[in-house]
């Protein structure tokens, strides 16, 4: 009886080996021909994916480029909207702008406060240009032209990235 329990065994290990598409003499595997088909396969795979990568990490560079501009523009702005309402006391020929970056971080003292140390401070921090890596950005006072990447040294006007190269729109970074 066992004997008869142990033949049929094999004879269905069998049938169920040649179901699953392996070898009958106890080889299992994967071929040459099958190992190449999967490998290419993937390095197609590979080959598409690499790039749409690369292009995801530099829309999230010109999306950060983006809102670092907004926010030392919106800052500028700031200043300049508390400069018209005699808020704060600005330096004469600077038609109400900082004289740099930096004074927004530093903050300046409210017109007639009583706390000689409370400051308005308009940025955390000057952020740094997701392209190029540091803090240096281009600055446009309101004597500059506006398409002069040199900058006067009167006062922030506009900021600009000195990044080079175009953006996926197909302009410029300088030119946002």
């Amino acid at each position: 009886m066992s004997g008869t329990s142990h033949g049929t065994k094999g004879i269905e290990v069998k049938r169920r080996a040649r179901l699953w598409g392996r070898a009958q003499g106890g080889e299992a595997g994967l071929t040459l021909l099958e190992l190449i088909v999967a490998c290419a396969i993937l390095m197609v795979l590979a080959g598409v994916a690499m790039p749409m990568a690369r292009v995801s990490v530099v829309r999230h560079k010109e999306e950060m480029l983006r809102y670092d501009l907004r926010e030392m523009r919106d800052a500028i702005d700031h200043y300049k909207d508390d400069a018209d309402k005699n808020l704060i006391q600005v330096q004469a020929g600077t038609e109400g702008y900082p004289p740099d970056l930096q004074t927004l971080v530093n903050g300046v003292q409210l017109t007639g406060a009583q706390d000689k140390d409370k400051k308005v401070r308009y940025l955390r921090e000057i952020p740094k240009d997701p392209l190029t890596g540091n803090q240096d950005w281009g600055l446009r006072s309101t004597q500059d032209d506006p398409d002069s990447k040199s900058w006067g040294g009167q006062d922030v006007f506009d900021v600009y990235s000195q990044a080079t190269g175009t953006a996926l729109d197909g302009t410029n970074y300088s030119d946002w």
